[in-house]
């Protein structure tokens, strides 16, 4: 018998076995037996009551308050924990709605542990929190698997985010909260003990994942449970809307009054912008990002407990297993992602060879292109295999990666990375060798919308002073730094003097040479100094004028036919806004929100007079598999498709946007993706490369509408 089952039997009255054997750390269900037990806008209600399996629990109703909680400590002295690695309390919603429960642990040296859960309604339950800092990322992934789970027959509802410190040795009190209740909450609690080791966070990782790449403990309608499955559903035909009324390369015949120049461009007609396809008609991109083949890569190395059935590493199987190190210490993606490196498998590409056998990839370009077309998509978006390009089926677009060893410059974002350095020469250099690569056999081809150039540059910081988080990196940066030298001669030029940059910014500068430092604290902007929002402004200005000049030279000197489709904002400031507009054919975001114009400062975009693509969006759930819900949540499939129709629609009937591309295509390894432990259910298919059909129906009607609405001026 498992070992926790076997514990829990002996707190239920009816068992052989005596409570004695594991001396609790309090009980609840008798709260003046153990340890003391304070109660702070908290009402211990009714008599004992016992569960199903006879297991004593008391009722305890959380008043409205900023933080009731209850609060247990040591009858004598600290508890001695070191030896113990979990606490495990048993809890009952007795609510109709789940209840949000805080639980702290604190030592006698002001140190604590906090967790967060969400209490279901139902059956009793174990809680069982580690007694360290633990996280999704610590085992490989942005998100952990659905709580509770089914542990050995046992309802256990562990804490998959541990925060904190403690001092096992001396633990001084367990305080169980519910944050600010707007009415009474009740939930029944029974015993609290702890168990040593890590058996509970284990086991619910343990063969969370099937050979498919599938959730183990779920269920929905696209799952499957043989190859004969996976076939049948993975080949059924795909039947399209007509393309009639539409040009070779999707865009409308009936919208006039455009100008045909052999190359997709931007122009401004009847009060909107268009796209325009090389015959001269009028195109609203509907694109997809990541259309490829290799994207269900998960690292199997030193976790191998969570996955089931994984083929051997030899034979026909050796080819879609791989190894290599995902580590980028610059990068807040991927910081505390555990399983970051060493031998994975690739799940998607595997089950697509299930599907096709030796010619799968082939197989799968013509089946993903006849869906695309057939779901009302016209485009292949960024990050997607060349080939589908090439085809010359839909219009594709070409991604230019910068990277080289130039300086950079911290925003205090990073979460990509920290900032090119575009006054580095070797930076001009970098961003010439990768135009050159990118524009390499597709200059000439008229299949070719553009050109985006990086993605999601840290061009702010976090914060309320996030929009002058670039400067202050600048400042902060050593003497060898290029953005700092160019900032400081910007600074010479207008004060000429130091102090009188020193009366400016309410500071004490000695010299020019006290910015050299390494370090250097720059001032906040203030009311009392303006001049300070208005030096951080032009600066910033200038950075993202060299930046955008510096790719737009580079695309116009290899390829002068092309769009450049800007840099793929997330973050933004009003100044590289401006600089990407005056350089760019069109100025693209990354939207993630309810709506596009949710995401972008519409009223100056349209003061600008520039066109706007979306480069990603999406909406996830967590009700196919995957434990992510995307970056937009929402609660379920069908409100997936609702979502994406709403954000469509405005879309389409905004003036300025001519285009919008989801991310992604499939969706992403219930364990985590190579590059940063993404985990998500955003996808148009799933890991078996069969699609999510009410999605993708509601998917279809959204795109053309779209086509139809998108045509008309304003």
């Amino acid at each position: 018998m498992n070992r926790r089952v076997s514990i829990w039997l002996c707190l239920c009255s009816l068992s052989a076995c005596h409570a004695a054997s594991l001396p609790a750390v309090a009980d609840l269900a008798s709260p003046d037996a153990i340890a003391q037990v304070a109660l702070d806008q908290v009402q211990r209600t009714g008599a004992v009551e016992h569960a199903a399996d006879g297991v004593a629990q008391q009722r305890y109703a959380f008043r409205p308050a900023a933080h009731p909680q209850i609060v247990l400590t040591p009858a004598h002295g600290a508890w001695d924990w070191s030896k113990q690695g979990e606490l495990r309390l048993r809890v009952q919603n007795a609510m109709a709605w789940a209840v949000t429960l805080t639980v702290d642990i604190d030592d006698a040296a002001g140190q604590h542990l906090q967790a967060t859960l969400g209490v279901p309604a139902g059956p009793a339950q174990t809680l069982v929190m580690p007694l360290h800092a633990t996280s999704p990322r610590s085992e490989g992934m942005q998100v952990g698997p659905p709580m509770p789970f089914d542990d050995h027959g046992q309802p256990t509802l562990l804490a998959t985010a541990v925060q904190g410190a403690l001092d096992l040795r001396k633990v001084s009190a367990i305080r169980l909260g519910v944050p600010t209740p707007q009415a009474a909450q009740t939930l029944l609690f029974g015993r609290v003990d702890t168990a040593p080791g890590d058996a509970a966070l284990h086991d619910a990782y343990a063969g969370i994942v099937d050979r498919y790449g599938q959730f183990t403990r779920g269920q929905w309608p696209e799952r499957i449970d043989s190859d004969a499955a996976l076939r049948m559903a993975g080949k059924a035909p795909v039947t399209g809307p007509s393309t009639s009324g539409l040009d070779a390369y999707g865009g409308r015949l009936d919208v006039h009054g455009l100008n045909k120049t052999g190359w997709f461009h931007a122009q401004r007609t009847g009060g909107r912008w268009q796209l325009v396809t090389p015959d001269g008609h009028a195109f609203f991109s509907l694109g997809v990002n990541a259309v490829i083949a290799d994207g269900g890569r998960s690292y199997v190395e030193g976790r191998e407990f969570m996955f089931r059935d994984l083929p051997p590493d030899r034979g026909e199987w050796a080819a879609f297993y791989g190894s290599g190190d995902n580590r980028n210490k610059d990068q807040g993606a991927s910081q505390g992602i555990a399983y970051n490196h060493g031998r994975w498998f690739d799940f998607y590409a595997a089950n697509l060879y299930r599907l096709d056998g030796r010619n799968w990839l082939d197989a799968w370009r013509t089946r993903t292109l006849d869906r695309l077309q057939a779901w009302g998509f016209n485009t292949i978006g960024n990050w997607s295999d060349d080939a589908l390009g090439r085809a010359h089926r839909l219009p594709y677009t070409r991604s230019i990666n910068i990277a080289g060893n130039y300086a950079n410059v911290s925003s205090g974002y990073d979460y990509w990375g920290r900032m090119p350095d575009p006054f580095d020469p070797r930076f001009v250099q970098a961003t010439d060798l990768a135009v050159s690569t990118a524009s390499a056999g597709v200059r000439d081809d008229p299949w070719l919308l553009g050109y985006f150039a990086d993605n999601e540059l840290a061009w702010a910081g976090a914060g309320p002073q996030g929009r002058w988080g670039l400067t202050l990196g600048t400042l902060a940066g050593d003497a060898r730094s290029p953005a700092k030298q160019a900032f400081i001669a910007m600074l010479r030029k207008q004060y000429v003097a130091p102090e009188t940059l020193s009366a400016a910014w309410g500071i004490a500068l000695g010299s020019w040479d006290a910015l050299n430092v390494t370090g250097f604290a720059a001032p906040a902007p203030n009311e009392a100094h303006p001049a300070i929002a208005a030096d951080y402004s032009a600066w910033l200005r200038h950075y993202a004028d060299t930046y955008f000049r510096t790719v737009a030279e580079a695309i116009h000197r290899h390829d002068p036919h092309h769009l450049f489709l800007g840099g793929r904002f997330a973050v933004n400031t009003p100044e590289a806004v401006a600089a990407c507009a005056q350089y760019c054919g069109v100025v693209s975001f990354n939207v993630y929100a309810d709506l596009p114009q949710h995401g972008f400062d519409a009223a100056a975009i349209h003061q600008l007079d520039k066109p706007v693509l979306i480069g990603e969006f999406h909406f996830g759930s967590d009700d196919r598999g995957p434990f992510g819900k995307g970056v937009v949540s929402v609660w379920n499939e069908q409100q997936r498709g609702e979502a994406y129709a709403r954000f469509i629609a405005a879309a389409a009937g905004d003036p300025a946007i001519v285009g919008a591309h989801w991310f992604e295509y499939t969706d992403q390894p219930v364990t985590g993706r190579l590059l940063d432990g993404e985990n998500s259910h955003i996808g148009l298919v799933g890991i078996t490369d069969i699609p999510f059909g009410g999605f993708v129906e509601a998917v279809r009607g959204a795109n053309q509408s779209a086509t139809r609405a998108s045509g008309h001026g304003r």
